[in-house]
């Protein structure tokens, strides 16, 4: 488990399963509908709070273009780098199963996209079903480079609640005036606190409260009597968020791409990361209603941006517009704690026949991992955090640096030296988290390195998060957990007692997800189940292997680690689906650990997939 300095947003959590293949060019057949996007990401010009600047963005858009599938379809993003920098997409709260390698995080399954270069991601659609999103995951290029990822329901299903009339996409970020990589590299140089976002954003516009902004104010028309689907994304870089509408009630349906018991609010809470599906019904007399997206925040140093972004809800009709619209008395303050808590401790999953969970009930895995923004020392006490040192946040005292080889490649790939499997199962320190004043080196100050949690194909893991008071540090601090969905069955205030505060876990609808809050001076028990391997344990696995003529044509050698396989198939061309498998040899094929590929042709290999290694997890502030 690793983690950067504050400046990234949320904390993640990834963990990679071990059957291993060589990764050479192969293609396994997709399953249920295919589609594919093209993603360009270039500098384009924005004008926004009276001056216009360049930001890295997709297709010329902001936010990015959304994209759509049903639950179990296979998605094609060809990303086209004509930026500056390096970059990597991340498909939030996509499990990717048995598909590790295009999940995205920087130095944590692959490398940067170099500019000038291309990647093309395949994205596995399983359980999830709802509204995720997608973003850049390296440095704050994710402040610009970010859309929403819609999964409607399987051909002959439907949605869990009566389908609504219309849908709309709403996503909420911040905007910088200055340039966000400048921004990044003078907080490394610096090591002290990273500067504030300008203004919020919903759907890239700041509103009416922000100067040169109300002439671009989003605004959503809706037609009186019709219940609309609100897809929430909360971008934002590090703070938690308000949401609501004027005088109308929202019904929470759905989250982080699964369903929930439905909640009725007149606002909702939304942390960094995480995706909302909220009903609402145009139900009020005719006029204009503002939407407001406003900032919580319940830490000690208030160095947050203390502005409101705001949107139109506007009904269609004949009518006399009002000359400002109806303001929203409903939402909480910006340090409003209990009702942020009241709201969030409403989750349950819907847990229905058709939306069952299933949450591990016997432990083989526990960790204790502190959340603490920290310090790493600086030469001569020279940097700009307190007593001289760089500000550096670490879960267990221990902070993430960068390898030069991508964690998930050095391991398969069996490359020593670009990480060990050392994290600890429990900070190095037990002591009163929660104090008033924690200041002390051996409470603060961190190790940096590419630490990783070893654990077994099907462990049934269990971590409890506890939010510290370090440096008067404490506020909420987002997780996300990368390749898995985990139940979050407990969470409460103060120091965890590991005797009493199981007996409060709620083991029958809690809710699932893949993102969620450690409170502020408090704790948070996650439990999974560690089962996504490269390739499902014991599945019978098919590989169609192309060989090309680009570049010099030659025959391709291709070996599979960790298994024998059958060549049930061989020919020159290209493989046809459709043809070609009749031919198959399935009575006596050779069976081998290496295999030729022809230039210009197709070799097909089989083989059960039952030599599980290790999982690795990993923790990352991204």
């Amino acid at each position: 488990m690793e983690c950067l300095f504050k400046t990234t947003g949320f904390f993640f959590l990834a963990l990679l399963s071990t059957l291993l293949l060589q990764t050479q060019v192969f293609s396994c057949l997709a399953q249920g509908n295919v589609h594919s996007y093209d993603f360009v990401l270039k500098d384009t010009n924005f004008t926004k709070l009276c001056c216009t600047k360049s930001v890295f963005a997709v297709n010329d858009s902001f936010p990015g273009p959304v994209i759509r599938a049903q639950k179990g379809d296979t998605v094609y993003v060809n990303v086209y780098n004509q930026g500056r920098y390096g970059v990597t997409m991340h498909w939030h709260g996509i499990k990717q199963p048995r598909n590790p390698w295009f999940d995205g995080p920087e130095y944590i399954t692959q490398c940067p996209i170099q500019p000038g270069t291309n990647f093309t991601y395949k994205i596995l659609l399983s359980s999830e079903e709802g509204t995720l999103f997608w973003h850049a995951h390296s440095d704050w290029s994710r402040a610009t480079v970010h859309g929403a990822f819609l999964i409607l329901p399987a051909n002959g299903t439907s949605y869990p609640f009566p389908k609504p009339d219309e849908e709309q996409v709403i996503v909420f970020a911040s905007w910088y005036k200055d340039d966000v990589m400048t921004l990044l590299d003078e907080t490394l140089e610096s090591g002290g606190l990273t500067t504030s976002s300008d203004s919020y954003v919903i759907n890239g516009e700041p509103g009416d409260f922000y100067s040169c902004s109300k002439e671009t104010t989003y605004r959503m028309s809706v037609d009186y009597g019709k219940t609309y689907l609100l897809r929430i994304v909360n971008s934002v870089q590090n703070i938690d968020m308000f949401f609501a509408i004027a005088d109308h009630n929202l019904i929470l349906v759905g989250m982080d791409g699964s369903y929930v018991k439905p909640i009725v609010s007149s606002y909702i809470m939304i942390t960094p990361g995480q995706t909302m599906d909220v009903l609402v019904t145009a139900n009020k007399s005719l006029g204009h209603y503002y939407m407001f997206a406003s900032p919580y925040y319940d830490g000690e140093a208030d160095d947050f941006d203390k502005s409101i972004a705001s949107a139109i809800f506007q009904y269609n009709g004949n009518y006399t517009p009002p000359s400002s619209p109806i303001y929203p008395t409903n939402i909480p303050g910006f340090y409003d704690i209990g009702s942020a808590s009241n709201f969030v401790k409403q989750f349950r999953s819907l847990a229905s026949a058709e939306h069952s969970i299933d949450v591990p009930l016997n432990v083989t895995t526990r960790m204790f991992v502190t959340v603490s923004i920290g310090m790493l020392h600086c030469p001569n006490r020279s940097c700009a955090g307190p007593e001289g040192n760089r500000i550096s946040s670490g879960l267990n005292n221990i902070s993430f640096a960068n390898p030069s080889v991508d964690v998930l490649q050095a391991y398969y790939r069996n490359i020593s030296g670009y990480y060990d499997a050392s994290f600890p199962d429990e900070p190095p320190y037990l002591f009163n988290f929660t104090a008033e004043e924690l200041k002390a080196d051996n409470y603060s100050i961190t190790d940096r390195g590419t630490k990783v949690k070893m654990l077994n194909y099907n462990a049934t893991v269990e971590i409890t998060f506890q939010g510290t008071n370090v440096m008067d540090s404490a506020e909420n601090h987002p997780v996300h957990l990368h390749g898995f969905r985990f139940y979050v069955i407990g969470s409460g205030l103060g120091n965890f007692d590991n005797v009493t505060d199981p007996l409060t876990y709620n083991l029958f609808d809690p809710p699932e997800v893949n993102t969620f809050s450690v409170p502020k001076d408090g704790w948070a028990t996650i439990r999974f189940i560690a089962n996504n391997p490269v390739f499902d344990y014991g599945a019978t696995v098919e590989c169609v292997i192309q060989g090309t003529s680009l570049v010099t044509g030659i025959d391709h050698p291709k070996r599979l680690h960790g298994f024998n396989f059958y060549v049930v198939g061989r020919r020159f061309g290209n493989f046809d689906q459709d043809k070609d498998p009749l031919c198959y040899n399935l009575i006596d094929p050779p069976h081998k650990n290496t295999v030729t590929v022809p230039i210009r042709g197709w070799v097909v290999i089989r083989f059960q997939a039952n030599n599980p290694g290790k999982n690795i997890s990993k923790e990352v502030r991204s």
